[in-house]
């Protein structure tokens, strides 16, 4: 199966930050590109797949911006509550700029 390759200018524009700069910190983290079967995310994993520190990740799962659950002791992010959590953050952007 195929694999597209991410829209870097899309998420570093969610993010704020510039397309160089994102490339720049993919490639000093290096490593595994992680599974894409992952259903459930670590709180590392998710904040590696946006580009952000762990513990902004946590903030952002305590106050409830981005989803997750607790399975036993474990708390995982669901894969999809990534996108959702970067289109959230996307509108909020897009209507910021607008005012």
């Amino acid at each position: 199966m195929p694999q597209n390759p991410l829209p870097l200018a899309q998420i570093a524009g969610v993010l704020g930050i510039p397309e160089g700069a994102l490339r720049a910190l993919m490639a000093e983290r290096g490593g595994e590109p992680g599974d894409p079967t992952l259903v459930g995310l670590t709180v590392e994993e998710a904040a590696r797949r946006i580009g952000i520190g762990r513990t902004k990740m946590y903030e952002y799962v305590r106050s409830g911006e981005i989803r997750s659950v607790k399975i036993g002791s474990l708390r995982r992010i669901p894969a999809e509550a990534v996108g959702e959590f970067l289109a959230r953050r996307h509108q909020v952007t897009d209507f910021d700029t607008a005012a």
